[in-house]
């Protein structure tokens, strides 16, 4: 399972760096991907790939159901879905930060640098950090969360200076 997940993963990725795929079309074949093998996350995760998995499979159904709500806010349908999707979608935001401290644990925070990022957007401006492993291809993690920021703090792996992302163009496209 692992390999064809991460197989999947990169390849998506490489179309999107390619510019054969844009970020939305992006986000809907990652959710399609964990859809069509009905895919659930781990619920000990005590490996890299297990961890990986469950971050990806969070971030893609946080960020899929954030379109959604994004979709129906301005339509007939806002007072009944708005809500629920955006609710839905944070609800997946916190698994996915869950994820990444789990990785970050069996790592022991080492070969890790963390950092804020330069955003387009106002919304993510002074909020939005990249976390990456050092040691791992294609581990780059984003998180707005608080308690996480605080943790990476405490294990003296943030750094405070703002820097350009590793996948800017991806980070400041909208969907």
């Amino acid at each position: 399972m692992f390999e064809d997940f991460f197989e999947h993963r990169s390849f998506l990725i490489n179309k999107y760096s390619n510019g054969n795929i844009t970020k939305r079309e992006f986000l809907k074949y990652n959710y399609d991907y964990f859809i069509s093998v009905n895919a659930r996350p781990f619920l000990k995760i005590d490996s890299y790939e297990k961890g990986l998995f469950n971050y990806q499979y969070y971030n893609g159904m946080a960020k899929y159901y954030k379109m959604l709500a994004k979709e129906v806010k301005n339509t007939k349908k806002h007072s009944r879905y708005y809500n629920y999707y955006l609710n839905l979608g944070n609800k997946y935001y916190d698994g996915k930060d869950e994820s990444a401290l789990a990785i970050l644990k069996l790592q022991d925070f080492e070969d890790v640098q963390s950092y804020f990022i330069k955003c387009d957007s106002d919304y993510l401006k002074d909020s939005l950090y990249e976390i990456v492993l050092e040691n791992k291809t294609e581990a780059i993690f984003h998180s707005k969360a608080e308690w996480l920021l605080k943790i990476l703090k405490e294990k003296k792996v943030f750094d405070s200076d703002v820097k350009t992302s590793l996948i800017e163009e991806y980070i400041n496209e909208k969907y």
